[in-house]
C-alpha cells in the first residue's frame, strides 16, 4: 500500500465530487471512508487507476449519506443518476482546493487542519499529534472549518498568497510525534506548484528546501539549538540546497520579486558561504532592504539589524536596532547578540536572560539562558 500515492491524489477525488454537487464537508468525508476501504482492499489487488477507483468509492458513499439523510433531500436532484465506474475526469481541481482550504475566513490555525486533512490526506489523529492537542478538539476544529468552507462557491478565484501563507504557517511547525510536517509542507508546496505556474510558489518552495537542507545541523546530540553560525555544514544537504537554488533561479529571472522569493535569496546565500565568516552580509543586507520594501514588517527589519551589524559592524547593527519598537518578539536575543560583539558582556548577559524570559518555545528558552550563563561566568574587565 502506497500511502503517499494515496494522498497525493486525494484533492482531485476531492474535487471531483465537490464539482458534481457535494457541500465540502459532506465530500471530505466521504473521500475519508474511500481511503478507509482502499486501505482494506488495496493489499489484495490494487486497482490500475487508483483515483477513478476512489472516485467511484467516495461517490457511492456520498449518494448513501444523502439518500440516508431526510434533512438533505434537496440534494437528490443533484445525485439521480450515479455514475458508473470509468477514468476519473481530467479536470485538475488541486488548487481550488488549496484555495477554499485557506479561505479568508478561516482562522489560520484552522486553514492549516483543513489543508492538511481535505489535501494532505491526514487523518484528525496525525494532525492533533502533530499539534500537540487532545484528537477530539483537533476534529472540532476540523469539522468548524469544513461547515464554514461548504457554502463557499468552488469556482471562485482564490487568493494565492493567502494559501502560500498556510503552508509556510504549517513549514514553521517543523515536526513533532509520527509526522514531519516541514516535509508535509514541502510536499504540499511541490503539490501546489505544479498546479500552478507563479514565481511567488517557486520562491516558498525554494525557501522551505533552502531550510531544509540544514535542519541535520540545527540541533546538537543533547537536543539543544545550535546557532546557524556555529553549525557543522557538512551535515547539510548539498542535494536540496542546490535543488532549492535552482528553482529560485527560475523564479527571479521572472522578474515578478515577492517576499518569499527575497527570503529564500537570503537563504541561498547563508547555504553557499562554505563557512560563517564567509557570508556575504553585505547582499544579504540588500535583500531585507527589498524584504522591507515588500513587506514593510517589523520583524524583516530587526533580521536586517542583525544583518548590519555583521556588514558594518555591532555598532551599526545596534543604531539600525534602536529605530525599532523594543517590544518586539526576540529584541532582546537581538540587542545581546549585538551587545556581545561590541564587547559590552555585562549588557548582553542582562539581555539574554530577559529574552531567555520571553522565549516562544523551552529549546529557545534554555539556548538564551546557557548564552547568558556563559558571559556571566567571563571575567569582568
Amino acid at each position: 500500500m502506497d500511502e503517499l500515492l494515496l494522498r497525493s491524489i486525494v484533492p482531485g477525488v476531492l474535487g471531483v465530487l465537490v464539482r458534481r454537487g457535494a457541500d465540502f464537508a459532506a465530500a471530505e468525508d466521504a473521500v475519508q471512508d474511500a481511503l478507509i476501504e482502499a486501505v482494506r482492499v488495496w493489499p489484495e489487488g490494487p486497482p490500475r487507476d487508483p483515483k477513478a477507483w476512489l472516485v467511484t468509492v467516495a461517490w457511492r458513499r456520498f449518494l448513501d449519506a444523502t439518500r440516508a439523510d431526510a434533512a438533505r433531500r434537496r440534494r437528490e436532484e443533484l445525485v439521480e443518476e450515479e455514475p458508473g465506474p470509468g477514468p476519473a475526469p481530467g479536470t485538475d481541481d488541486t488548487l481550488q482546493l488549496y484555495f477554499l482550504c485557506a479561505h479568508p475566513s478561516l482562522t489560520p490555525s484552522s486553514a492549516v487542519a483543513l489543508t492538511l486533512r481535505a489535501i494532505g490526506g491526514l487523518t484528525t489523529r496525525q494532525i492533533a499529534q502533530a499539534y500537540l492537542v487532545p484528537e477530539a478538539t483537533m476534529a472540532q476544529r476540523i469539522s468548524r472549518a469544513k461547515r464554514t468552507v461548504s457554502g463557499v462557491p468552488f469556482d471562485r478565484p482564490g487568493d494565492v498568497s493567502t494559501v502560500l501563507r498556510v503552508l509556510y504557517l504549517v513549514f514553521n511547525e517543523g515536526y513533532s510525534g509520527n509526522l514531519d510536517l516541514a516535509a508535509e509542507a514541502i510536499r504540499l508546496t511541490r503539490q501546489l506548484a505544479a498546479a500552478i505556474d507563479h514565481p511567488e510558489v517557486a520562491g516558498l518552495l525554494a525557501l522551505m528546501l533552502l531550510h531544509h537542507a540544514r535542519r541535520a545541523a540545527r540541533t546538537a546530540p543533547d537536543g539543544s539549538l545550535v546557532p546557524l553560525a556555529e553549525q557543522d555544514r557538512g551535515l547539510w544537504d548539498t542535494g536540496v540546497i542546490a535543488e532549492g537554488v535552482r528553482i529560485l533561479q527560475a523564479a527571479l529571472a521572472r522578474d515578478r520579486l515577492g517576499e518569499y522569493q527575497a527570503q529564500a535569496a537570503v537563504a541561498a546565500l547563508h547555504a553557499d558561504a562554505p563557512t560563517a565568516s564567509e557570508t556575504d552580509w553585505v547582499q544579504i543586507v540588500e535583500w531585507y532592504d527589498e524584504l522591507a520594501r515588500l513587506t514593510d514588517s517589523p520583524v524583516v527589519r530587526l533580521n536586517r539589524a542583525v544583518a548590519v551589524g555583521e556588514a558594518d559592524g555591532p555598532r551599526a547593527g545596534l543604531a539600525a536596532l534602536a529605530e525599532l519598537d523594543g517590544a518586539l518578539p526576540r529584541y532582546a536575543a537581538v540587542a545581546a547578540y549585538l551587545h556581545e560583539r561590541d564587547g559590552d558582556l555585562e549588557r548582553a548577559a542582562q539581555l539574554y536572560a530577559e529574552a531567555a524570559r520571553k522565549a516562544p518555545n523551552l529549546a529557545e528558552r534554555d539556548h538564551l539562558t546557557r548564552q547568558a550563563a556563559r558571559l556571566n561566568s567571563c571575567p569582568q574587565k
